[in-house]
């Protein structure tokens, strides 16, 4: 059993992403379907190629602070505010399963480092897919397809995205 996709975006997301002054309803898709292809929305969290409910993995985590949000110390800030106080010194990576506003501000990280031009319209999930396909997956083995498949199996049993 993962999470409730609605309460996923309400309650995780969308906050998360308000907090650092980047929502969108399609960065919100984005990751929803990003969570959704990664871990069916946390049914599993540890994997080969990552971990948490982005499933991204320890190299990954350390290139978005090192070639991101070094640049950016308020910004860098922002985002290590979400983090815990003891767990994050002790095991960084950890926050990744135990956290989710930083797990979710790390992968939006992600995007914002390879500077994705997340599509504008937040229903078109065939380009949310090539987004993440092109600057998100780290599995060989995947499509865009599988992105797809993922989010379309959310929208049975999630409402229509809705608006802040």
């Amino acid at each position: 059993m993962g999470i409730n996709p609605l309460d996923f975006r309400k309650l995780i997301i969308r906050p998360t992403l308000q907090k650092l002054g980047k929502w969108t309803l399609s960065l919100e898709n984005l990751l929803l379907g990003s969570a959704a292809q990664a871990s069916q929305l946390g049914i599993q969290l540890q994997f080969e190629f990552g971990i948490g409910v982005y499933r991204i993995n320890r190299e990954l985590h350390q290139k978005v602070w090192d070639e991101y949000f070094a640049f950016d110390p308020d910004l860098a800030s922002m985002v290590r505010g979400f983090a815990s106080q003891r767990e994050f010194l002790s095991d960084p990576d950890m926050e990744l399963t135990m956290n989710l506003a930083y797990a979710t501000a790390i992968a939006w990280g992600v995007y914002a480092r390879s500077r994705a031009q997340i599509p504008e319209d937040a229903d078109n999930i065939e380009a949310l897919a090539n987004c993440w396909f092109q600057h998100f997956c780290c599995d060989s083995r995947l499509s865009p397809q599988h992105f797809i498949d993922s989010y379309r199996q959310l929208q049975l049993t999630d409402e229509k995205p809705i608006a802040a």
